[in-house]
């Protein structure tokens, strides 16, 4: 099957939001679409690379057209991403990728570097853990270079528990239960 023939859910214009920052800019939170694909070239190719080997956990120059593309078509139900819009520009997305255990979803998020400290992240976020939660998701995890310390406290104010890898002291997995308080996860 080709990968553009895979089962796409009909796109969820109802999780869109728009949202006035502390600064007074609007932006919109939305669920990221096909015809992104240009946009999102151009915002991968406009972070610094230092934002680029964080998000990537290694040094990435170009982001390849076929990961591109694949970033950028989703099926809104295993594979979900969410960008912020300012200006018809995208300047962050956050995404989940339903991992083939459990329950659960990985997450990666990242952020203009022109963007850090506005806010968009935890709008991101919040728009990605709700989806989540819909889709059926028990818990979102992720892996986080252990020298990234402001993702690490951000995830932490999510509620986020953050879980030492002894076999890879360089990174540290993160882990977010998305049931209700109360309500226990069983395992498969």
């Amino acid at each position: 099957m080709g990968s553009d023939n895979f089962h796409m859910a009909d796109y969820p214009a109802d999780v869109a939001s728009e949202h006035r920052l502390a600064d007074g800019r609007t932006v919109l939170i939305r669920p990221i679409r096909a015809d992104d694909e240009t946009e999102e070239q151009r915002f991968f190719a406009g972070l610094s690379d230092e934002a680029k080997s964080m998000r990537f956990m290694k040094f990435v120059g170009a982001l390849n057209e076929r990961l591109i593309h694949s970033f950028s078509h989703v099926d809104y139900e295993a594979r979900m991403a969410f960008v912020c819009e300012h200006k018809g520009r995208i300047v962050g997305e956050a995404r989940y990728s339903a991992l083939p255990y459990e329950r659960s979803c990985d997450f990666g998020i990242v952020i203009a570097d022109d963007w850090h400290r506005s806010g968009i992240a935890g709008l991101l976020m919040d728009a990605l853990i709700r989806q989540a939660r819909a889709q059926g998701f028990d818990t979102m995890e992720g892996m986080v270079l252990r020298l990234n310390h402001p993702m690490l406290k951000f995830v932490r104010a999510l509620g986020f528990e953050l879980l030492p890898l002894p076999l890879d002291p360089t990174l540290v997995q993160v882990l977010k239960s998305l049931r209700p308080v109360g309500e226990t996860i069983h395992s498969l």
